[in-house]
């Protein structure tokens, strides 16, 4: 004789909400995205049973897991379907997991303010709050938690080098956005080039698994990759950014020095013929009152006649007993670079880019 089976349990949309601690609205929501079978309709009620409680008990769970609800509507599909749910768990798990080692942490209003000048700035914090630098802790309004110590360490440099807050922000909004584009192309080659096989089809339980294994691993060669091309993007930029802007400083004390009078302007200055190439014949530069600074190489060596900015500028940099030989290195190296460029430009046929640029 087959034991009778115990009646399923029926709820009202009231009753359920009570029981799983979800809202009628809630409940509702989740039907409409999927997440929650429709209910039985009996006459002009719905009713609802066991399997819907025990749905959104699950939901509720993973919720406070930190899955979103797409996340989970996907999940709950392949239970459905009867696949493992612990193997796709532990893959979202992997990716939703942290992409770094750093550990939040928590810092007071007055450690902020003490970081950053100890100068409140609530326009700065409210920045900082939108950008998610700073995270509000419910209850305390003297205190945050700080996703990333790092990061908010760097802007603690920046605006001690000089940088005010709100542009620090407005640059953090712009980095952002490329750097979500960096991650968004190589989520795109991982895809194509890794996990194509995965994607075509419900993975089985090992596909699963080798998956999981691969994120894994891959993980942090993202990290790694932008730490390299960063430094050698750094290292390039910056060296012809200094040639570049060094360039000018001198080009600029060259015009300066000469006038409609010819070799001596009105200023009555010699016009300089040129840097000497023997940068250890070149001593610190002493700078003059006027609005160039002159700098007087030994025997065997010429003078020339620099802005003071630019001579200033190059002393904070490598201290003044390397000024002038940094000087002459660097104008070398520029000279040699634009001849490179201009044999590089013959060889393709084209003129050098410099004769391209305004004002050339």
């Amino acid at each position: 004789m087959t034991p009778e089976q115990p009646p399923t349990a029926e709820y009202r949309i009231e009753d359920l909400a009570h029981l799983s601690g979800a809202t009628v609205r809630t409940i509702r929501a989740y039907q409409d995205r999927g997440l929650l079978p429709r209910p039985e309709r009996r006459g002009r009620a719905n009713v609802y049973g066991d399997v819907h409680l025990a749905r959104l008990r699950q939901i509720a769970d993973l919720l406070d897991r930190g899955y979103t609800l797409a996340s989970i509507k996907e999940l709950l599909e392949a239970w459905d379907a009867g696949r493992d749910l612990g193997g796709v768990l532990g893959l979202v798990a992997e990716i939703d997991g942290p992409w770094t080692d750093e550990k939040p942490t928590r810092i007071t209003r007055n450690d902020l303010d003490a970081a950053f000048a100890g100068t409140p700035n609530e326009q700065a914090v409210t920045e900082a709050v939108e950008l998610g630098v700073l995270v509000r802790v419910p209850g305390r309004d003297d205190e945050f938690l700080v996703p990333s110590p790092q990061e908010l360490a760097v802007a603690s440099e920046l605006h001690a080098a000089g940088v005010p807050l709100l542009a620090i922000s407005g640059h953090l909004r712009e980095l952002r956005g490329q750097v979500e584009h960096i991650a968004s192309r190589f989520l795109d080659f991982t895809a194509e080039h890794v996990f194509q096989s995965f994607l075509n089809h419900p993975p089985t339980e090992a596909e699963t698994a080798e998956a999981t294994a691969l994120v894994r691993r891959l993980r942090p060669l993202a990290q790694q990759t932008i730490d390299a091309e960063l430094a050698r993007a750094m290292r390039t930029l910056a060296t012809r950014y200094i040639h570049h802007h060094l360039a000018e400083a001198l080009s600029s004390g060259t015009a300066g020095a000469s006038g409609p009078s010819g070799p001596s302007g009105p200023s009555g200055l010699q016009e300089p013929a040129g840097l000497v190439p023997e940068p250890e014949l070149l001593p610190g530069a002493a700078m003059a009152p006027g609005p160039a600074a002159d700098l007087r190489p030994a025997t065997g060596s010429e003078a020339v006649l620099l802005p003071v900015a630019a001579v200033q500028a190059v002393r904070d940099l490598v201290g003044p007993e390397n000024t002038a030989a940094f000087i002459a290195a660097a104008a070398q190296r520029e000279a040699h670079a634009r001849a490179m460029d201009a044999l590089a430009a013959a060889a393709r046929g084209t003129r050098p880019a410099a004769e391209d640029a305004p004002g050339h």
